[in-house]
């Protein structure tokens, strides 16, 4: 049986005093849960949240990784350096990321290929854009995302990887695909890892969906089959938002 697994992603937001008030508050609502939980915060409060969260099984996740061991890549973060701290899981290929600063299937592949290396779990974004979606390319798109993005990593190192369906129409918008469309491409995602993989390996992997989630749908998008988490973008920034979709 797979763990559903909730991620928050802070993105852009919150000093380190303001992650040390999120964890005070969050840890006083969190209780005990058959959920798996992750807060992905920027670098700067990455240290932080381990401390603040030690002592609990709330892991924290990075929002992005270098793929190469050292070197001068101004501005960058290794894995050795995310390890050092502490790190549990680390976002790859985020929309954002692939957006605004040049992140290929083929840098995702790389960063794969480095995290799973060491020991933190890569959480492995995928996802199409609107215009992608109204063309009629959106499986097409996931598609090769996923064969790019996870050629040479065999089924072993597979398990290790969150796939999380972030529809880029729906990230930041308020618009949310109904969950009967997340659950369509979801299900064509676990069916792609068949075909990559095998059954076994594919039933193993955890299918998040990212896209506006919040309370208000999280029921209804966590019910579904093929869904087997959420990656939580705005509604992972206030503790108690956060701490009832994981009661979804």
């Amino acid at each position: 049986m797979r763990v559903p697994f909730i991620a928050g992603n802070w993105k852009m937001f919150k000093t380190r005093e303001e992650a040390r008030a999120f964890a005070a508050e969050f840890k006083g609502l969190y209780g005990g849960t058959d959920v798996q939980t992750a807060i992905c915060a920027p670098f700067t409060d990455l240290e932080t949240l381990v401390e603040e969260f030690r002592g609990t099984d709330i892991k924290v996740g990075a929002q992005n990784v270098h793929f190469e061991d050292e070197g001068a890549y101004t501005g960058e973060i290794s894995a050795a350096m995310l390890e050092d701290i502490g790190v549990d899981f680390c976002i790859v290929g985020h929309s954002e990321r692939r957006q605004y600063f040049a992140e290929t299937d083929e840098t995702v592949n790389l960063k794969l290929k480095k995290l799973l290396a060491g020991t933190i779990r890569p959480i492995m974004c995928v996802g199409e854009s609107l215009e992608e979606r109204d063309d009629g390319k959106a499986f097409d798109k996931v598609r090769g995302q996923l064969q790019k993005g996870l050629e040479g990593i065999g089924a072993g190192d597979a398990v290790k990887i969150v796939i999380a369906y972030e529809p880029i129409w729906a990230i930041g918008t308020g618009r949310t695909a109904t969950p009967q469309q997340a659950e369509e491409m979801c299900a064509f995602i676990r069916n792609t890892l068949i075909e990559l993989y095998d059954e076994d390996t594919a039933d193993e992997m955890i299918i998040q969906y990212g896209g506006s989630v919040k309370p208000a749908n999280a029921t209804d998008i966590m019910n579904m089959d093929e869904i087997d988490g959420a990656l939580v973008g705005g509604a992972s920034l206030k503790a108690k938002d956060f701490m009832e979709i994981i009661d979804f």
